[in-house]
């Protein structure tokens, strides 16, 4: 039998959850900086050494990626450096930076003498693969994510340690710096026992515990009316998407029966040079007047804009086709495409057809299911964020449509900002309506199955970091059970407005498909 975990500390004492959620409040401080010469004190031989890691491009961002070009990541380490140091007194906490698995390995190298006894792990940018090289070590190893910067990496890489039961690797998700107090004061349980392999659950419970509950609102009434199975089947079957991803061009198969058609950029930038000047300022003209706000983005940069959205809906029309994919910050640093995309998305879906980001044509697809399944309401691809602290999924992305109920429905109020990662260009943050039900997909013809999650939509996050468009949203269902896929499913997801999970049932129904429901 496996021994049972002993507790010590704030972090999971044995009172109720009332009080113990009580005692861990105070576990909140400010942080040491980054290179600075307090971090290289004598080592304590009577303490703990836990060596803080953070994975990241370098101490300001030199390009774009989460959270944004130009971010000066010293401030934030600081407040978590001095948090950890006032909050977990019992360990001796050292620092390094390292964006990839080399620098990993020669922290390992350094530390084969012995005195450290964890690693905290920090994924400040999304895809540096440093945490993986740390967890080989076999000692107990915390990986948490800086939200909004680190997320996507940290989803995908947490699902693969569940996945293969890496049981040294515990995790916490939280917008509160007590949390990750609370799973920092695991080590001591560990430690103690002389057993690492008890770490992931030991902060699994010291995480569950913290997770509020859900909450108790009644969704806002929002009937749906829904094509039947048949029906949906036979307009996708009538439907193309157009994938911009390089310069090849040609057939490039199927995905639920609609054809998927490749388009060179360089069709599409001849269609933005020939778009009407005179047309494109109206629909600059119409889109500042509907904003709340225009921020950072001069004129020349709508106008331009607006003839991308302009150039999309004639080579929309040319094909006979409902949707449109871009590869948009590949076509545009290659120097194949001169305006971003983003509002003409935005456009589309508020029209009732479909733009996509990033040449994802599996989402692509996903968003056309949703808008023929419900006649006209669009699907808001998305970069998820988890935070246990709200236990709340944010959907995060720099367009959306600001008609969540279809082309005739009600609007919801947008701003025009410029795309977050890079500070350029033109995107839009939409302020979407909050109170409903929502429903989120993907779809995978490979595996013939439909990845399916449901949310109540509870408020929009203006924060600055990652993208625009912050929809936050209460899962329903095990909220644990949503970090298990996203290795398995990659980071984007489509949500649409509405409770469609009984109409995407019986879509895969009539397919043969299977239904996963990741929470």
């Amino acid at each position: 039998m496996r021994n049972p975990i002993q507790f010590t500390g704030c972090a999971a004492c044995g009172v109720s959850r009332r009080r113990f959620l009580g005692g861990c409040a105070a576990c909140v401080g400010a942080l040491s900086s980054l290179g600075s010469a307090s971090w290289l004190r004598a080592a304590d031989a009577s303490k703990r050494r836990i060596r803080v890691v953070y994975a990241l491009h370098a101490e300001q961002q030199p390009g774009p990626d989460w959270p944004n070009k130009g971010f000066d990541f010293r401030p934030v380490m600081e407040r978590i450096n001095n948090a950890l140091a006032a909050e977990c007194p019992e360990f001796e906490f050292v620092h390094s930076l390292a964006n990839g698995p080399e620098p990993a390995k020669k922290i390992l190298a350094e530390d084969q003498a012995g005195g450290i006894d964890g690693y905290v792990v920090y994924q400040m940018n999304c895809w540096n693969q440093v945490v993986q090289t740390l967890a080989g070590s076999g000692k107990p190893v915390l990986y948490a994510d800086f939200q909004y910067a680190g997320s996507g990496g940290f989803l995908v890489y947490t699902a693969a340690f569940l996945r293969q039961k890496a049981a040294n690797v515990g995790f916490v998700a939280s917008s509160r710096m007590a949390d990750v107090v609370a799973a920092v004061k695991c080590f001591t349980t560990v430690l103690d026992a002389g057993n690492p392999k008890l770490f992931a659950e030991a902060t699994a419970i010291v995480r569950r515990a913290r997770t509020p509950v859900p909450g108790a609102a009644a969704c806002i009434e929002d009937p749906v009316s829904v094509r039947t199975p048949e029906e949906c089947m036979t307009k996708l079957k009538e439907s193309k998407i157009l994938a911009f991803r390089g310069q090849e061009a040609g057939a490039a198969g199927s995905v639920l029966g609609i054809t998927v058609v490749n388009v060179p950029f360089a069709e599409l930038n001849d269609a933005w040079k020939a778009a009407d000047v005179d047309e494109a300022r109206a629909v600059a003209d119409r889109w500042v007047e509907g904003a709340s706000v225009v921020l950072d983005v001069s004129r020349e940069t709508l106008e331009q804009s607006a003839a991308m959205y302009l150039a999309q809906k004639a080579i929309l029309a040319k094909y006979e086709a409902t949707a449109i994919t871009i590869n948009c910050l590949g076509g545009f640093y290659g120097g194949h495409i001169h305006a971003y995309p983003c509002l003409g998305f935005h456009e589309l879906g508020n029209e009732g057809l479909v733009g996509a980001c990033e040449c994802d044509v599996r989402s692509t697809a996903s968003m056309l299911l949703f808008t023929t399944l419900t006649k006209g309401r669009p699907g808001y691809i998305s970069d998820p964020v988890m935070d246990t602290a709200k236990r709340q999924i944010i959907y995060a992305h720099c367009v959306a449509s600001n008609r969540a109920f279809g082309p005739r429905g009600k609007v919801n109020p947008y701003e025009i900002l410029t795309h977050s990662e890079d500070r350029q260009g033109a995107s839009v943050r939409s302020l979407l309506p909050t109170g409903y039900m929502t429903t989120s997909i993907e779809v995978s013809e490979e595996r013939k199955e439909i990845l399916l999650h449901q949310a109540r939509a509870v408020a929009n996050d203006p924060d600055d970091r990652a993208c625009r468009t912050k929809l936050c949203a209460e899962p329903v269902g095990d909220f644990e059970k949503l970090f298990r896929y996203w290795d398995q499913w990659g980071w984007h997801r489509v949500t649409c407005y509405g409770d469609l999970k009984t109409p995407i049932q019986a879509v895969a129904d009539s397919l043969g498909w299977k239904v996963i429901v990741e929470a």
